[in-house]
């Protein structure tokens, strides 16, 4: 597995990193236009999110490293002719 790292902006509030509000994947910068799901792992928290170029994204936060990474990218169904 390829890792991607990643460049994340969040919003903090009640507790630091809260939720991402935008991140940089090769030098281009996309903001969350919504955040679908969200679940924790051993030691990552994951965000199933839909960004302002309409793809479908998985990032997910290593807690312990603060390290972010993307794990899945999925284009739009009008990108692709659906």
């Amino acid at each position: 597995m390829v890792k991607i790292s990643l460049k994340v902006e969040t919003y903090s509030g009640y507790k630091a990193d809260e939720r991402p509000v935008s991140f940089t994947l090769v030098n281009r910068r996309f903001q969350v236009r919504e955040i679908v799901d969200q679940w924790y792992g051993v030691d990552h928290t994951y965000y199933k999110l839909i960004a302002d170029d309409s793809n479908l994204y998985i990032i997910r936060h290593d807690r312990e490293m603060d390290e972010w990474e993307m794990v899945m990218m999925e284009a739009a169904p009008e990108k692709v002719g659906l």
